[in-house]
């Protein structure tokens, strides 16, 4: 049987990615692994400076990462509490880049992300991330469907 020593959820800072975490934690109790985090932000309306004049989308993105990583982080400190291993990073660029750098850096043997099941905005934020990281990266990737 397969164990796994550090285990790597990436959350895209939406309201969504909470069953993510939530696996990731399990997993890494059930195997006694090492819980890595990764916060990605990607902000596709500032693109190297400049910002799109779409301000309803992107105050509307600002307030679902907040939202989301609020939530998220309090996952996280319930479970540190405890003493799961957790380190947490934070992000901002192109997602799939720093995935494959995390999972080179800390040996990640077990990657723990959402399937797309998401909403519109989210679509279209992350759409093609996915498809990016599973090509390249040199992990077991467990990819969780959202709860409807």
């Amino acid at each position: 049987m397969k164990t796994f020593k550090n285990i790597l959820v990436v959350s895209r800072s939406t309201k969504y990615c909470r069953e993510a975490v939530e696996t990731g934690i399990s997993l890494a109790h059930q195997y006694g692994a090492k819980l890595y985090l990764l916060h990605v932000i990607h902000d596709p309306f500032n693109l190297d400076g400049w910002n799109l004049p779409v301000y309803s989308f992107h105050n509307e993105y600002e307030k679902m990462v907040a939202d989301a990583r609020k939530a998220l982080d309090h996952m996280v400190k319930v479970e540190k509490d405890k003493g799961l291993p957790v380190t947490i990073w934070v992000k901002d660029g192109p997602p799939a880049e720093d995935i494959k750098k995390v999972v080179e850096e800390e040996n990640i043997d077990l990657i723990v992300m959402l399937a797309h099941h998401e909403g519109r905005l989210e679509h279209f934020l992350f759409g093609r991330t996915n498809d990016a990281i599973l090509r390249d990266l040199p992990a077991s990737i467990l990819l969780v469907k959202k709860e409807e």
